[in-house]
């Protein structure tokens, strides 16, 4: 038979949960509309900001122009880092939802910033922004598809991500073009982050099953290493390990003159010994 098996889990509420793209797409397309709502936020700024930098604020250094794109793309690389550990600490949910409360000044601080630095600062928050809802969004549609589905899910937040950044850079230079540099063309990023909160807010996730211990190993060879460690448990045969590890080269050669082997044998006596809940110095035969 080849049926295949349903994966499902538990929500909040305690309720049996398939996984699974067809069991969740309506979950999936609201999260795939979060996320092209983070890209477009990312691509409000990409066409204009470099040429206000320049025309409206006068910097004439390249590297204060684009100081901006260091400010974003170091603070989404240390928060995309800590977002691990803080969905040990906190749902998937509601670092979603913080991402998008963190990024609701970011519109408004590129259109009507009286500084430069006011940028920079702006981008600080993009990146925070970033670094928490672009990772929740691909974490909870892999939640919701199930593990043998997470390529087709992260291909899908990625395609749905880049492809909001690419257009929305395209519709901001032309808002440009028809009513200048600023506010139109970043005022539209109200939309977007007034979109994506109310959908985050929206948006269902089975905290439980993050929270799920993980299931036993499944390493190859792990099996055959678990034998060996039982087998090494019995009387007879920790004797003669025991004097491998205490040095006695007569018994070396029950490890075929490889001193690998030996080391082997070693480590599975201290393995055997632990799991039984006793202990002895190596070169101890009891």
């Amino acid at each position: 038979m080849n049926a295949t098996p349903t994966t499902t889990t538990t929500d909040a509420a305690g309720r049996p949960v398939r996984l699974g793209l067809r069991e969740n797409w309506l979950q999936f397309t609201l999260l795939v509309i979060v996320n092209i709502c983070v890209g477009g936020l990312v691509g409000l700024e990409r066409t204009t900001v470099p040429l206000i930098g320049s025309e409206t604020f006068g910097l004439t250094s390249d590297l204060a122009v684009f100081s901006f794109i260091i400010a974003f793309g170091l603070t989404k690389a240390f928060t995309n880092l800590a977002a691990g550990a803080l969905t040990a600490r906190f749902r998937r949910k509601q670092l979603l939802v913080a991402g998008w409360l963190l990024g609701i000044p970011v519109p408004f601080v590129l259109a009507y910033a009286p500084s430069w630095g006011w940028i920079v600062a702006a981008n600080v928050l993009l990146g925070l922004n970033q670094g928490l809802s672009w990772s929740m969004t691909v974490n909870m549609k892999i939640d919701l598809v199930g593990p043998s589905r997470r390529g087709l899910a992260t291909g899908l937040n990625e395609a749905a991500g880049y492809t909001a950044v690419g257009v929305t850079a395209l519709l901001t230079g032309y808002l440009a073009t028809s009513y200048g540099l600023r506010p139109v063309p970043e005022l539209i990023g109200v939309v977007f982050v007034a979109a994506g909160l109310a959908l985050a807010v929206l948006s269902r996730h089975f905290d439980r099953l993050a929270q799920q211990p993980p299931g036993p190993s499944r390493r190859p060879g792990w099996g055959r290493h678990a034998c060996r460690a039982r087998a090494v448990s019995s009387s007879s045969a920790r004797t003669a390990v025991s004097r491998v590890c205490a040095g006695d080269m007569g018994s070396a050669s029950d490890a075929r003159g490889r001193p690998w082997r030996a080391g082997r044998l070693c480590r599975a006596d201290a393995v055997a010994g632990a799991a039984d809940g006793s202990s002895h110095a190596p070169g101890d035969p009891r």
